[in-house]
C-alpha cells in the first residue's frame, strides 16, 4: 500500500513540475511583453498601427503596396502630422515593426496559455480549482489586449501620444497578470497544488503591504513613461537644484499635478523609491528575528534587488533615459515584484510544503 501511495505522489509531483515549467514560460513571456511594450513607448512606435484586427492583424505588410497602405493610415493621425511629418517609409517601418512585434507577442501568449491549458486539463494534470484559475489567466490576457487598444485609441484623434492614464492602466494590468501567474507557481510548490490554507499574521500583512507598495511604484513609473517625465530634471540626488523643487503644484486643482505635471510625477516616483528602500531595510530588520530561515533569506533578497533597481533608476535618469538601460530598469521592476511575492508566500504559507492528497 505504501509503495502504491509513494508512486502516486511521484506522479503527482511530476505533473506539478510540468505545469510549473509551463507557467514559468508564460510568466517569462508576459515579462517580455512588458519590456517590448516599454520599447514601443521609448521609440514612439505605439501609434504606428492605427487599426485593431485581433486575427488578421497578425499578418504584417507583405509587399510595397501593403506598406504604403499602412503608412497612409498613419499619416492621418496627429502624431505624424505634428511630430513625424516627412518621415520616410523606412523610418515608418522601424516603428511599425516594434508595435507589430508587441501585438504579435500578445497573440502568441494567448496561444501559449490556451493550448497547454487544454492539453494539461485533458490529461488530468490540473485540479478543477487550478484549471479555473488558469482560465481566468486566459480571460485576463484577452482583456489586456482590449485595454491595449483602448490605450492606442487615445492617441489617434486629438493627441500626439497616448493618454498617460491609459498607459499606466495597461502597464498595471500586465503587472497584475504577471503577479497572478507567479503566485500560481508559488502556490503549486512541491506538490502543494493549491491545497494549503493561509496563515494570516503581522508578518504576512507586512509582506503584502510591500507587494502593494512595489506595485504602486511600477504604476507610478507608467505615468513617468506616459509623460516622458524622465527626459527632464536629469540630476540626482537634487532635482532642479533642490531637494524639493519649485513647481510641484502649479496646476489647479492640486491633485491634477500627481498625474499630469511631469515634474511632480518624476518627484513622486523618486520619493516612492526612497520609501521602498526604507521598507526593504525595515523588512530585513523585522525578519531577522524570526525562526524561519526562508523568511530571512527572502527579505535579504528583496532588499538587495531593491537597491539594484534604485541604482538602475538613477543611472537611467542621469543618462537621460537610454533605451537599453530603461528597458533593463523596467524588467528589474518585475524581478523586484517577483521576489516580494516570494517573500509574501513564505510569510503567509510558511516555508514548508504539504503533499497533495492522493
Amino acid at each position: 500500500m505504501s509503495n502504491v501511495s509513494a508512486g502516486a505522489e511521484q506522479i503527482s509531483a511530476r505533473k506539478n513540475t510540468a505545469v510549473r515549467v509551463w507557467l514559468l514560460c508564460v510568466a517569462g513571456l508576459i515579462a517580455a511583453m512588458v519590456v517590448v511594450g516599454g520599447a514601443t513607448r521609448l521609440t514612439d512606435s505605439g501609434l504606428s498601427i492605427t487599426e485593431w484586427q485581433p486575427i488578421l492583424g497578425a499578418i504584417p505588410p507583405l509587399n510595397r503596396d501593403d506598406w504604403m497602405a499602412a503608412f497612409e493610415l498613419y499619416k492621418q493621425i496627429p502624431e505624424y502630422q505634428v511630430v513625424n511629418r516627412g518621415m520616410s517609409l523606412e523610418e515608418f517601418k522601424y516603428i511599425y515593426w516594434w508595435e507589430w512585434g508587441h501585438r504579435f507577442l500578445g497573440r502568441f501568449i494567448g496561444i501559449a496559455v490556451l493550448v497547454p491549458l487544454l492539453f494539461f486539463w485533458l490529461r488530468g494534470y490540473l485540479t478543477r480549482p487550478l484549471g479555473l484559475r488558469l482560465i481566468v489567466v486566459f480571460l485576463l490576457g484577452g482583456a489586456q489586449g482590449a485595454l491595449g487598444w483602448y490605450m492606442v485609441k487615445s492617441g489617434l484623434a486629438d493627441r500626439v501620444d497616448v493618454s498617460q492614464y491609459r498607459l499606466a492602466a495597461h502597464l498595471g494590468f500586465a503587472v497584475i497578470l504577471f503577479a497572478y501567474v507567479l503566485w500560481l507557481i508559488l502556490r503549486l510548490g512541491r506538490g502543494d497544488n493549491l491545497q494549503r490554507a493561509p496563515m494570516f499574521s503581522a508578518t504576512g500583512v507586512t509582506a503584502l503591504a510591500g507587494v502593494g507598495l512595489i506595485f504602486l511604484q511600477i504604476v507610478a513609473g507608467g505615468f513617468v513613461a506616459g509623460l516622458d517625465a524622465g527626459q527632464g530634471y536629469n540630476t540626482w540626488p537634487l532635482m532642479d537644484g533642490r531637494v524639493i523643487p519649485h513647481g510641484l503644484f502649479v496646476m489647479s486643482p492640486a491633485w491634477l499635478n500627481i498625474f499630469e505635471n511631469a515634474m511632480t510625477v518624476q518627484f513622486l516616483h523618486r520619493v516612492l523609491a526612497y520609501v521602498v528602500v526604507i521598507y526593504a531595510g525595515l523588512l530585513v530588520s523585522w525578519s531577522w528575528n524570526v525562526s524561519d530561515r526562508a523568511l530571512r533569506t527572502t527579505s535579504l533578497i528583496v532588499f538587495f534587488v531593491v537597491l539594484v533597481q534604485v541604482g538602475l533608476g538613477i543611472a537611467t535618469l542621469l543618462g537621460q533615459v537610454p533605451i537599453s538601460l530603461a528597458l533593463v530598469h523596467q524588467l528589474a521592476a518585475l524581478v523586484v515584484l517577483g521576489v516580494a511575492l516570494s517573500h509574501l508566500h513564505v510569510s503567509v504559507y510558511g516555508s514548508g510544503y504539504e503533499k497533495s492528497p492522493t
